[in-house]
C-alpha cells in the first residue's frame, strides 16, 4: 500500500531538504512557500550588512537544516522571501533577518548579538564552503547538484544551538523531537529581540546554559523528554564553555570533544558539526533511515547498513556529507514497508 501514496518525509529526508522561502517578488533565491506570522518592519534595524556571494545561493537550501520543524520558535521563513533566526550568541541574544535579491544578500540584526550575527553572515551562508570541489560520481547525485546549484553548507559557529535539539532527536519520532524543542524553548527561552511589530507569532531565543540546567524534571517529562536525553543535555550544558570551544577545532577533533559527554555519540556529534562547522565530510552514521536511502539511490539496496553506506560514499571522500545531502535532495527515498515508529507521549503518563 505504501507505493500508492506519497510517503510522509522522515526527519532524515527533511535534514537534506530546505526551508521554503518565497521570492516575494524581490527576485531573491529560494522556492515558493511558507509564511505564517510575518514580522512587520516599522523601524530601522540596529545593524545592517550587505554581502555579495560568489555564485548562486539558495537561502532555503543553505539555512533549511537549522530549522527544527515547521513551528520552530527560533526560525521562520516568511512570504516576503526572508529567513529569520533567533540565536543565543557569545555576545547575547540576537535576531537575524536575511534576504537575497539581485545577486546581493541583505542582513539585518537586532539585540546584543546583532554585530556578532552580521560578522558571521558570510560563513552562515556558506562563504567558507567550496561547492566546486565536489565531483559527482553517480548520475542521481549529478542531477541533484544540477537542479540545486544554490546549495552551500552553512557554518553557524554555535555548538549548543545544534547539540541540544540533536540530543532531543535521539531515537524518537520527528514529531516528538520537534514538539519537545518547541515547548522547551517557548517555556524557558526569552522573546527574541526585534523591531516594533516584530510579528503576530513571536520568536524566541533558546535558553541560556544555566537555564537549561535549572529546568525541573517534571518540565522535561511534560515536554515528552525521557530521563536519558534530559540527563545528556544537563551534562552538556554544565560544560557549555568547553562545548563551544569546539568551534575552533577541526571537525574530527570537535566531534571527539563532544563525544566526551556521556550520551553524545557519533550520530549526535556528526549532526552538530555539520551545522556548527559546515563540515563537508562528516557523514551521519547510526541513523535509522539514511543508510537505506543512500543505498537505494546509489545501488538499489534499501537494506544497506552504515558500513555499506560508507562504502558507497567512498568516492566522495572529503565531501561525503554533501553527497549524502544531494542524495536526500534527489527525492529517491524507498517506499515504507514496515509500520512507522509509534509515537508515545510520556508527558501523558
Amino acid at each position: 500500500m505504501a507505493g500508492r501514496f506519497v510517503q510522509r518525509p522522515t526527519r532524515t529526508a527533511v535534514r537534506g531538504g530546505q526551508a521554503d522561502v518565497s521570492t516575494g517578488g524581490t527576485g531573491g533565491a529560494g522556492r515558493t512557500g511558507g509564511a505564517g506570522g510575518i514580522p512587520r518592519q516599522v523601524a530601522v534595524p540596529a545593524r545592517v550588512r550587505r554581502w555579495v556571494p560568489e555564485g548562486p545561493l539558495d537561502l532555503g537550501l543553505v539555512l533549511g537544516p537549522l530549522r527544527r520543524g515547521p513551528a520552530d520558535p527560533t526560525f521562520r521563513a516568511t512570504a516576503d522571501g526572508s529567513v529569520w533566526r533567533a540565536c543565543r550568541t557569545p555576545a547575547g541574544p540576537g535576531t537575524l533577518r536575511v534576504r537575497a535579491y539581485g545577486g546581493e544578500v541583505l542582513g539585518e540584526a537586532w539585540g546584543p548579538g546583532a554585530e556578532w550575527l552580521l560578522d558571521g553572515l558570510p560563513a552562515l551562508l556558506g562563504a567558507a564552503d567550496d561547492p566546486e570541489a565536489f565531483v559527482p560520481r553517480h548520475r542521481v547525485v549529478a542531477l541533484a547538484r544540477h537542479r540545486r546549484p544554490g546549495l552551500r553548507l552553512t557554518r553557524t559557529g554555535l555548538v549548543l544551538e545544534s547539540l541540544i535539539p540533536s540530543v532531543l532527536e535521539q531515537k524518537v519520532t520527528t514529531d516528538e523531537a520537534y514538539r519537545a524543542w518547541r515547548l522547551l524553548v517557548r517555556r524557558f527561552g526569552e522573546p527574541a529581540p526585534g523591531p516594533p511589530g516584530f510579528g503576530e507569532q513571536p520568536m524566541f531565543v533558546m535558553p541560556a546554559a544555566r537555564t537549561w540546567a535549572l529546568i525541573p524534571s517534571w518540565e522535561w517529562h511534560k515536554a515528552g523528554v525521557d530521563d536519558k536525553r534530559a540527563s545528556t543535555i544537563l551534562r552538556a550544558v554544565r560544560v557549555a564553555s568547553r562545548m563551544e570551544q569546539a568551534v575552533g577545532m577541526p571537525p574530527g577533533e570537535a566531534r571527539a570533544r563532544l563525544e566526551v559527554v556521556p550520551g553524545v555519540g557519533v550520530w549526535t556529534s556528526a549532526e552538530v558539526v555539520q551545522r556548527s562547522h559546515g563540515a563537508a565530510d562528516e557523514v551521519t552514521v547510526g541513523d535509522l533511515h539514511l543508510p537505506g536511502i543512500v543505498g537505494w539511490a546509489l545501488a538499489g539496496d534499501r537494506h544497506a547498513d552504515d558500513s555499506e553506506m560508507l562504502r558507497l560514499l567512498e568516492p566522495y571522500a572529503g565531501q561525503r556529507h554533501r553527497a549524502a545531502r544531494l542524495v536526500l535532495l534527489s527525492g529517491l527515498i524507498p517506499a515504507r514497508r514496515v509500520p512507522k515508529m509509534p509515537r508515545m507521549d510520556i508527558g501523558l503518563l
